[in-house]
């Protein structure tokens, strides 16, 4: 056995500390690698406190996003323009009344005047307010709901939805296309949102009504107040005004109110509903609400007269663009009220009588009649019956028919005629109306007033235009006045209405002077001329007739038909217009 020495023994311990060091280190190294074993955590208590987590993670991504959706609005917001309006919607028409403001007709692409929102009494307003939009005077110009409604309506494919405020139509129909897209709405309601905060809601609410569809092709409120009830909007009562607003809901199938029953009551039904919100929102106390009625509706379509009017539109618009210095396109689409001095009940009363004359059986021979009636004195221009239908016959016999004169000027044989009226005893074919300017300024003993249609233009309610007497004093002498009217009655005088015959002086208080003339020879005349006059009226009938000529769309002189003897005629509607004109005089 080796003998244990001191460098054996300190060898030895320093062996056995290194293990046990090594040793150590080896379990605390195992130690480390093993799971603690601490108590385990409830799932619960875990969830809690993932989700915790979670719900700070979404809140800050939330916020996040609507700082930038807010800030992309902004930006949007700031670079939005408010366009102009649509040429279309901004394109007005021109309207024509007779002397008593009745609606005669208009010109223009569009049945559309615009009228200042002070001339739209307060209870017209407030009455498509409340069917329209009856947070209008507060709301910010547009209305989260109907939007959350039109774009869920956009992607799921259920159609158009409605709900949008005043300002928001009025935006869709004049300064935005009517797209149906998420962009287009989303750019509508920016529009809605700073046309709010840039205008006046009265602004906008003049704009919704002068641009919005009404039905029977009228565009705005001046035009719908006509087409329906034949007043201008400051005349609307509380029923009518109702009954426009509720029209806008469905304008194209509300427009044959008063014609068709089953649309009638559906309206009455809605112009119920907005009294009860007019009554509801206090624009209209109860005492008013129920002694509202249903109102009476113009008839729709328009009648067959349209078609002969438009004679009278024709002159008037060229006199009017005449006045005024413009083209007639630019009349058309100006927006005028060309106010005339047509009588309409005049008119068509002459145009029932004209309706019923001679005619041709073999339908070769046309028969053309031609009616004028001018004030004696100023020129103004009563009835102007130039044909039967324009849409077949464009020309007016009345203005431009060269009606072959005959003995009609024989009257004023050894007379001296100056101004307007020299050269008339040379001409073979005077046009109707400056036969009867002739005769009226035999009534006016001795003055010409220069024949006029237009007594006035309004824009937008203010005066453009006011036509004054065009007189040339003198152009026949007292005398020589007082000698055509003794020589006429003496060429073809025949009694009165009253049965009066005598050749009277022409004196304001005189009832003046008929008489007939004629050309050709025999019963069968080519022409027949009635004329009568005194300080009220001229009134010239001329009858001619014509058949096609050798060349296309030309035309001969032709015998007027016997049956009716064409004098006859000629002096019976002659007198009984005389008759209708005198009663409204």
């Amino acid at each position: 056995m080796r003998p244990t020495t001191p460098g054996r023994l300190m060898r030895k311990a320093t062996g056995i500390s290194v293990s046990r060091f090594v040793s150590r280190s080896a379990s605390r190294l195992a130690a480390r690698r093993r799971p603690h074993s601490s108590p385990r955590i409830p799932l619960r208590v875990r969830l809690r406190r993932t989700r915790g987590r979670w719900l700070r993670r979404l809140l800050v991504t939330f916020v996040v996003l609507i700082g930038a959706l807010c800030g992309a609005a902004l930006v949007a917001y700031k670079l939005t323009v408010i366009p102009e309006p649509h040429p279309e919607t901004v394109v007005q028409s021109t309207v024509f009344l007779d002397t008593e403001g009745s609606y005669l007709g208009r010109r223009g692409p569009v049945d559309r005047q615009e009228v200042p929102l002070s001339q739209v009494p307060r209870h017209v307003q407030d009455a498509v307010i409340a069917a329209e939009n009856r947070s209008f005077r507060t709301d910010t110009g547009i209305s989260p709901r109907a939007i959350a409604r039109a774009v869920m309506a956009t992607v799921t494919g259920r159609g158009r939805q409605g709900g949008s405020t005043i300002t928001q139509q009025y935006v869709k129909n004049a300064l935005l296309s009517p797209e149906q897209s998420l962009s287009r709405k989303a750019r509508e309601a920016l529009i809605a949102i700073k046309l709010d905060r840039t205008r006046s809601k009265d602004e906008i609410l003049e704009g919704y009504l002068n641009t919005v569809y009404f039905g029977r092709g009228a565009a705005g409120v001046q035009a719908a107040a006509r087409n329906y009830f034949d007043v201008a909007p400051k005349d609307l009562t509380v029923s009518q005004g109702a009954a426009l607003a509720a029209i806008v809901n469905i304008p194209s199938y509300y427009e044959k109110a008063g014609s068709d029953p089953e649309v009638t009551a559906k309206l009455r039904d809605r112009w119920e509903w907005v009294l009860d919100a007019m009554e509801a929102g206090g624009s209209i106390t109860k005492k008013q609400r129920d002694a509202a009625r249903f109102p009476a509706f113009r008839f729709y379509p328009p009648g067959e007269t349209e078609g002969q009017r438009q004679y009278l539109i024709d002159v008037a618009a060229k006199e009017a663009a005449d006045r005024l210095g413009i083209t007639e396109d630019q009349l058309a689409r100006g927006g005028y009220t060309v106010h005339t001095t047509f009588d309409l009940a005049l008119q068509d009363a002459t145009a029932e009588l004209v309706k019923d004359g001679p005619d041709d059986s073999d339908g070769e021979v046309r028969v053309h009649t031609a009616v004028v009636g001018i004030e004696p004195g100023d020129g103004a221009v009563r009835v102007l019956y130039g044909g039967a239908d324009y849409a077949r016959q464009p020309f007016n016999d009345a203005v431009s028919g060269a009606v072959e004169a005959g003995s009609v000027l024989d009257p004023f044989e050894g007379v001296r005629l100056a101004g307007p009226l020299d050269g008339l005893l040379q001409s073979a074919a005077p046009t109707p109306l400056r036969l009867a300017s002739a005769y009226a300024a035999v009534a006016a003993v001795g003055d010409h007033a220069e024949p006029h249609t237009v007594a006035r233009i309004t824009r937008e309610g203010h005066t453009v235009h006011t036509t004054r007497p065009d007189i040339t004093p003198q152009v026949i002498d007292e005398k020589g006045a007082l000698m055509v009217t003794a020589q006429a009655r003496t060429q073809g005088g025949y009694s009165w209405p009253d049965g009066r015959s005598e050749a009277v002086a022409v004196r304001p208080e005189a009832p003046g002077t008929f008489f007939t003339a004629g050309a050709g020879g025999g019963t069968a005349r080519r022409t027949v001329w009635t004329t009568g006059f005194d300080n009220r009226l001229a009134l010239t009938v001329a009858l001619f007739a014509d058949r096609p000529g050798p060349k296309k769309h030309s035309s001969v002189p032709a015998q007027l038909p016997a049956d009716p003897s064409p004098t006859a005629y000629a002096e019976q509607t002659a007198t009984k217009v005389w008759e209708l004109a005198v009663e409204r005089s």
